[in-house]
């Protein structure tokens, strides 16, 4: 089958938080979602165009230098006089991450003007963005503003932190979505379940693409690996072994970086989410979300001819 998804190659726009990931063990390392995604992609080759906001302080300034030290382009990055660059606390349990999210970031300040300014700079393919970074008036205004003057197909990946969502601005930002990612959890509570049957979750994803009407829903599923469905087929993703698990932190965001490629190559479905996975399981042996190691990316980028 054709995948009818596809788009017009471009610049992404990914827009949304960027932050600092403090573990509980006094390691920091630059994250965030969206930043995480952007990040994957430029080691990937597709050149995307990350909107956000940073604090006049240290951490911004790391920021900077971190960013242009990779080669990504910084024209969307925006300084704030009031408001720091973001911080999160990570404490691993039982393998699994758990955030403590700071209130009042530079990422809740994101300016409409200036972010409408940068994109007009660049030809651009899609427009990314997190749930985390619309939790704000302000950026979420940003962010809506940037959807309506682009006009762009916009990949939605919900990021559910507690206590920084509500149902009314979810059905916002997902009504808008033409392609949605979610864990299995996260599905679970926008059907207002305490877990979605492993038998039935085939069925419950396919019904909730066809209410979004969206062309792609894929959810993800930990050691189960993760699935994609257009609404009428699905396809099932089994889970790549992983040599040595570090954490979990960010697997999901390479997991949505590769999704992004995919869309804009114009890679078929099955195809998406079997190197959506393989990848995914590389950044699982990594401590937190991004690396530096240029030779992961050009083996993907060999392998996958990007």
């Amino acid at each position: 089958m054709p995948n009818s998804s596809t788009i017009s190659r471009g610049q992404p726009i990914i827009f949304g938080e960027v932050l600092f990931d403090r573990f509980s063990d006094s390691q920091t390392v630059l994250g965030g979602a969206p930043f995480n995604v952007a990040w994957h992609l430029q080691g990937l080759g597709l050149d995307p165009l990350f909107i956000s906001r940073i604090g006049q302080d240290s951490s911004g300034r790391k920021v900077l230098e971190i960013m242009s030290s990779w080669g990504m382009d910084t024209g969307g990055l925006q300084l704030d006089s009031l408001y720091p660059t973001g911080t999160v606390q990570v404490d691993i349990k039982n393998e699994e991450p758990h955030y403590t999210i700071m209130p009042d970031q530079a990422y809740d300040n994101i300016d409409s003007v200036l972010a409408l300014q940068a994109a007009e700079q660049i030809v651009p393919s899609l427009l990314y963005t997190g749930s985390l970074a619309l939790r704000s008036v302000t950026s979420r205004r940003a962010w809506q503003q940037l959807s309506e003057n682009t006009g762009l197909p916009i990949f939605t990946d919900i990021n559910l932190r507690e206590p920084w969502w509500t149902p009314e601005i979810l059905e916002e930002i997902l009504k808008q979505a033409r392609w949605v990612k979610m864990n299995e959890q996260e599905l679970a509570a926008l059907i207002q379940r305490d877990q979605v049957d492993k038998n039935n979750i085939a069925e419950v994803s396919s019904r909730m693409c066809r209410e979004l009407n969206c062309s792609l829903l894929v959810i993800t599923r930990g050691a189960r690996g993760a699935l994609m469905t257009s609404g009428q087929e699905t396809w099932q993703g089994e889970p790549v072994t992983v040599k040595k698990l570090v954490d979990t932190v960010g697997a999901g965001d390479a997991f949505s970086a590769v999704n992004i490629a995919g869309i804009i190559l114009g890679w078929e479905p099955p195809v998406i989410l079997e190197r959506s996975l393989e990848f995914a399981s590389k950044i699982l042996e990594i401590r937190g979300a991004t690396t530096d190691n240029i030779s992961l990316y050009n083996d993907f980028t060999r392998r996958w001819k990007i």
